[in-house]
């Protein structure tokens, strides 16, 4: 495989987009995959995973404080939800290195099956979860193990897709395709914040904390079953499999991993720090902030959630032709520079009433659709080939745990007992991290 880098620190496969009918030894033909067709086989994914994703977030707000930990106030409660909504990003990397052991030993689809399995266990476990009514304390180690359970399963569904989808690409549209394959995201935000939504509305307070929460979680699971069959009647064709053969995407062992791409797997998380932060500062805290501290309706604002969520998706899609021109690192730089510009008007607008927080949401949701349609990999051509498989999880791993695990719990604490302010300088935290890091990666490869 030969291939060149571009200025802005991507990979140009000299691979052509569309290849011609090729015959096996076998002498059976297959027909190429398109890149389309992977982006689909991504969205589809990635739509499932963050659907479980914001089912779980909403609840922790929602639902968590009052079933699990009704023995605290309305912020403690909601604090310890955040923690426990922590759990699984923690087990994550976890959860990629022990699955990438079992694709070595035992084949992709045996993975991608347990993986997907575990995740479906792990959401309808929640949806027959006990209270703490009920059973105590134990509702609370149940609930933690669960969610760990969906962090190890999450990690371990990795199938390759977004990095066969890079590689795949026409050189020319790399970000465009890069972008499709974020908007797993906001579909997800939207189908959960319209279930919640629907149920608000339509149930007696009671009904919804006795019963109705558990239904989101019901569809979740029903999501995942389709879900899986979907990427398997990809993952498992043979075509598939030469491909990833082909771009050398294969589990490598994670001790070979981090003694010489540990600085290549930290340099690509924290690049996209901003991006992450911004993620939950903008779907997650403003509802718990509004829950506890607004007399503002919640059916109302998770339905200016749900329109964040369509603009989050505009913002993606406009991400991929700005990277195209620019430079998918450029983007990314000057995204995180935009979003430290936004930090400073957090306060402002999250205290300004219905209008300003509608403000906060929706421009804060462009800026996380631009910034997050390139967040995936735009560093990961650092990775030699042999390492982009596992790197690219590690580091998506990473990004998530560094940047977004506990974004909640920060932001709603720093709100709570000092005021939003400090919600601001913790997303310009991120905005400065994002840059030093863009910053470090292009040096060291002007010097290499």
């Amino acid at each position: 495989m030969s291939g060149t880098h571009t200025a802005d620190g991507q990979l140009n496969d000299t691979f052509p987009a569309h290849q011609p009918e090729h015959a096996t030894p076998s002498g059976h033909h297959h027909a190429q995959i398109s890149p389309g067709e992977i982006a689909v086989g991504v969205v589809i994914g990635r739509a499932s995973e963050y659907f479980d994703f914001f089912v779980y977030a909403i609840a922790s707000v929602l639902v968590f404080p009052a079933v699990f930990f009704p023995f605290e106030k309305g912020l403690e409660g909601t604090l310890y939800a955040f923690l426990i909504f922590s759990f699984a990003f923690i087990a994550r990397p976890f959860g990629t290195m022990g699955f990438m052991a079992i694709q070595r030993y035992f084949g992709r689809e045996t993975k991608l099956t347990a993986a997907l399995f575990l995740l479906g266990i792990c959401t309808a476990g929640m949806a027959f979860l006990p209270t703490y009514e009920h059973i105590g304390f134990a509702s609370i180690v149940l609930l933690s193990l669960l969610r760990i359970g969906q962090g190890v399963a999450l990690g371990g569904s990795w199938d390759g897709l977004p990095s066969l989808l890079a590689l795949n690409a026409p050189a020319n549209r790399r970000g465009w395709y890069a972008s499709l394959g974020q908007l797993g995201a906001p579909i997800g935000l939207i189908l959960a914040a319209s279930v919640f939504s629907y149920l608000i509305s339509s149930l007696p307070r009671e009904d919804f904390l006795e019963w109705g929460w558990r239904y989101p979680f019901y569809v979740a699971f029903a999501v995942n079953v389709v879900a899986l069959f979907s990427r398997l009647r990809l993952v498992a064709t043979t075509e598939y499999a030469r491909l990833l053969e082909a771009k050398e995407l294969q589990p490598t062992p994670v001790l070979e991993m981090r003694q010489s791409q540990s600085r290549n797997i930290i340099i690509g998380a924290l690049a996209a720090l901003a991006s992450y932060a911004l993620f939950h500062l903008v779907t997650v805290f403003p509802l718990s902030w509004i829950t506890l501290y607004s007399k503002r309706p919640v059916g109302e604002f998770l339905s200016i959630e749900i329109i964040g969520g369509f603009v989050i998706a505009i913002g993606i899609v406009t991400s991929g032709f700005v990277a195209d021109r620019f430079g998918r690192r450029n983007t990314l730089g000057t995204l995180a520079a935009l979003i430290g510009v936004f930090s400073w008007f957090v306060p402002k607008l999250m205290d300004g009433g219905d209008t300003g927080q509608n403000i906060f949401i929706l421009v804060g949701s462009f800026l996380l659709g631009l910034s997050y349609g390139q967040a995936a990999g735009a560093v990961t051509a650092n990775f030699k080939t042999k390492y982009r498989y596992t790197g690219a999880a590690l580091t998506a791993d990473l990004a998530w745990l560094v940047g977004a695990a506990f974004a909640p719990l920060i932001a709603l604490g720093l709100s709570a007992h000092y005021g939003l302010e400090y919600v601001g300088l913790y997303l310009l935290s991120g905005a400065l991290g994002s840059l030093a890091a863009i910053g470090v990666n292009k040096a060291l490869e002007n010097k290499d």
